[in-house]
């Protein structure tokens, strides 16, 4: 490993996303050992990785060290520890499989064309649906996790709040938004070739 590649992989940034991939095999064992404390920790842990999936790009920026191998490393978290929650949730038996198949199926169609994309210098930007998809499947997922029924506390009255119905209708909400935002990107990508080619 030459001297650059060391400093590149030990920056800051790097180190955050390398912290939230370290994080995967404990989110893991959690939710395999199926009970209500273990849920709730996985739960979070999950919630933690995910929702951090800005501070690496964002110190990246701000510390003037964006790096190849960030670049890399970045996206690869964010698919790691989706797809480890996903095949969690199927094996636990909370979700389908077809609906882990329809996610990763996009996830990896719009990867594979942003590659693409970029090797031909085309720039699509990020509609907003996608943004909104990744939300909704972060929050979903997390209430997935939780699995159990939890008494919630308003004040002037009190609910009991089951996270699996709550879980699966976000789930399922945030596919419609997953296949609207990658038939966008598509049409998009479609619209930039033509025009390219006159």
């Amino acid at each position: 490993m030459n001297r650059s590649f060391r400093a590149e992989l030990w920056s800051i940034p790097n180190l955050v996303t390398l912290v939230r991939i370290a994080a995967i095999p404990a989110f893991l064992v959690y939710a395999y050992y199926e009970s209500r404390f273990n849920s709730f920790v996985a739960a979070m842990i999950y919630a933690a990785v995910a929702a951090t999936d800005f501070l690496d790009g964002w110190l990246a920026r701000r510390l003037d060290a964006v790096t190849v191998i960030g670049k890399f490393l970045d996206p690869l978290a964010d698919k790691l520890i989706a797809m480890s929650a996903l095949v969690m949730l199927v094996h636990l038996g909370r979700v389908p499989a077809w609906v882990v198949i329809v996610i990763l199926g996009r996830e990896f169609a719009v990867t594979g064309l942003r590659s693409i994309a970029m090797s031909e210098g085309i720039v699509i930007a990020a509609g907003q649906e996608g943004k909104y998809k990744t939300a909704i499947q972060l929050v979903g997922i997390t209430f997935l996790l939780l699995h159990y029924r939890y008494p919630v506390d308003f004040g002037l009255f009190a609910v009991d709040i089951d996270a699996n119905v709550a879980g699966t209708a976000l789930v399922y909400l945030s596919i419609v938004f997953s296949v609207w935002s990658a038939v966008n990107y598509f049409k998009g990508f479609l619209e930039a070739v033509y025009r390219r080619a006159g």
